[in-house]
């Protein structure tokens, strides 16, 4: 064993070593591409490669536009591969595919549309560690005439013979599940896991043996003045964060009222999800946006004082502490939208988020390239659990916005960082790149 570990400490030294150059420039994995943050993972390291999916808009080249896409880097040689797994599905980012890595090396994509049909697209590539070539696209058709789909989650279980459960938007624009116990061979519908009044917004995390945790809103927060909730799912059971039961999959979906609210939202903070992670012990860690000048405003006009909080559990109860400004909405119409937060999946005293002003003092980030204001990355670590926060720029006086940061689990010590570099106008509007920083600074 010790040796086996020794050669992986090893090998993971010298592809480091080799991308020592590289990472201290993004590397632009894929040229045209777009992807929301509710589905995941977005992207996963298969061997020496990181692979992400994404939508493209068709701003280089419009014979792409609504592409379903999945990229690669080589970790070893810096090669950049790109394969298209849907021509011309529809130009919106929230149709990124969700990878799973299977056992054999292989990957699993889903995909579906945005609320447009039935259909739960699959793939599976052909090789272990490869995106070269895919198995072709099959089709689940969910089973209700009204069940549009949207957003695929997908985690396995190893201590349940490695069952995948798919967690997507459906039955009453609720949190539905399938599952498969044949690596998505085939799959069966297993029930709603949330009950909503509206349509909750779903953050999933999970440990690969037996729990999967959850964030969710009651709704969307241009509807409602959203607070957050968490609970898992085990062995079929859902459960709050102190392990009551809240629900069953299949016969009983959870309610709000069954789950653990640990932030609760008023007409100045309304909250969204945006990334969550469960430490060696299974608790949870979760990171969220807050809009805080809304209150008696119609939709556009608020969105100027947006904030990022973090929020972990002991196990016995909620900690909860404002990381620090996220600054202004994307786009007028959708002003909950910030450039999001994400934690490190290794080291959970970190995270990176993207904000256009400074994070410390709220004032706007003015790029000393072409005297606008833009959305920047920044490094945030805290010291002592989240009560304090220091902030280390990792993009500064750009000619463009950085945001939707993510980094994969697995990997390299530190991880990697990827985010989307360039203009987005919305989610059927963007001119991004995505782009790399192999290891995480």
């Amino acid at each position: 064993m010790k040796n086996g570990m020794s050669r992986g400490i090893c090998r993971w030294f010298f592809l480091l070593s080799l991308l020592a150059l590289v990472s201290a420039t993004p590397v632009i994995i894929n040229d045209d591409a777009g992807w929301s943050w509710f589905e995941d993972e977005r992207a996963v390291f298969a061997g020496n490669r990181l692979v992400a999916g994404s939508v493209a808009n068709g701003s280089r080249d419009p014979s792409r536009r609504g592409s379903i896409e999945v990229s690669s880097l080589d970790l070893g040689s810096g090669a950049v591969e790109r394969f298209v797994l849907h021509p011309g599905l529809e130009a919106d980012d929230h149709d990124s595919p969700a990878l799973l890595l299977l056992p054999d090396g292989r990957m699993l994509a889903l995909y579906s549309r945005h609320g447009k049909d039935r259909l739960i697209r699959q793939q599976v590539s052909r090789e272990p560690g490869s995106i070269s070539a895919w198995s072709g696209e099959r089709t689940f058709a969910i089973r209700s005439l009204f069940d549009m789909v949207s957003y695929s989650n997908l985690h396995r279980l190893e201590q349940e013979g490695g069952r995948i459960y798919d967690f997507y938007r459906g039955q009453g624009f609720d949190p539905n599940v399938l599952v498969s116990d044949d690596n998505g061979e085939s799959w069966r519908y297993a029930g709603r896991l949330i009950a909503g009044p509206g349509r909750p917004y779903v953050r999933y995390a999970s440990n690969h043996r037996d729990t999967i945790a959850f964030i969710a809103t009651e709704q969307h927060p241009r509807d409602f003045d959203n607070s957050l909730y968490h609970g898992y799912v085990r062995a079929g059971l859902i459960y709050d964060s102190f392990g009551r039961e809240a629900g069953r999959l299949g016969t009983k979906p959870a309610s709000f009222e069954g789950l653990t609210r640990f932030f609760a939202g008023d007409a100045d903070n309304v909250a969204w999800a945006a990334d969550l992670a469960l430490d060696g012990a299974g608790n949870p860690y979760a990171v969220y946006s807050v809009q805080k000048d809304g209150a008696g405003k119609p939709q556009g006009r608020g969105g100027q004082d947006l904030r990022y909080r973090y929020a972990r559990f002991d196990g016995a109860s909620w900690h909860d502490y404002e990381v620090g400004f996220a600054g202004s909405r994307l786009y007028a119409g959708e002003d909950d939208y910030t450039g999001l937060i994400c934690l490190h999946p290794q080291k959970l005293d970190t995270v990176y988020f993207s904000a256009n002003v400074d994070p410390q003092l709220g004032r706007p980030l003015i790029s000393n390239a072409d005297g606008r204001q833009h959305y920047e990355l920044f490094k945030g670590v805290t010291p002592d659990r989240g009560l304090s926060w220091s902030f280390t720029s990792i993009t500064r006086d750009s000619s463009v916005d950085n945001i939707r940061p993510n980094l994969p689990e697995g990997g390299p010590p530190d991880s990697a960082l990827i985010w989307l570099r360039g203009r987005f106008r919305s989610y059927l509007n963007y001119d991004l790149e995505m782009v790399a920083l192999i290891p995480a600074p």
